[in-house]
């Protein structure tokens, strides 16, 4: 406690004040804080014009794409294709009904699929060339 009593301190220093004419010209040597910095200007974004509709060139390059890739996220559909986030997860869905792909996770937040591996004598060959064939005959 012995903290609290000041007899045993030692004695303190005493500081000459400085006269007004000191203080106004410390001041205009500018030597303390200067001026108020200001904040650096953000770069703006650039925002990308996605799709929001599929238009047949599109369409046929995803349809020839995406089967191929390992990994197939919404995310990585808007990315690569330049596609609005809806818009990839309706052809990831698309995908995936005509069995050209294959699901991994189906989260709330996000859906992860991988290409479908396809042997020779797998029926899921038939299944693609079906919808190759009916793709045609509507064009």
């Amino acid at each position: 406690w012995g903290f609290w009593n000041r007899s045993d301190c030692s004695a303190m220093v005493a500081v000459p004040k400085k006269s007004k004419e000191a203080i106004a010209k410390a001041a205009q040597a500018g030597g303390g804080k200067g001026k108020k910095k200001k904040w650096s200007k953000a770069k703006a974004k650039e925002k990308s014009q996605n799709h929001v509709l599929f238009d047949a060139e599109l369409y046929k390059k995803i349809l020839a794409d995406v089967p191929k890739q390992r990994l197939i996220t919404p995310s990585n559909l808007a990315e690569k294709f330049k596609l609005n986030g809806s818009l990839a997860r309706k052809a990831i869905r698309h995908l995936f009904e005509k069995g050209l792909i294959r699901k991994v996770a189906d989260h709330h937040s996000q859906m992860i699929y991988t290409r479908a591996i396809v042997g020779k004598d797998d029926d899921k060959v038939e299944k693609v060339e079906k919808a190759e064939k009916a793709e045609k005959a509507a064009e």
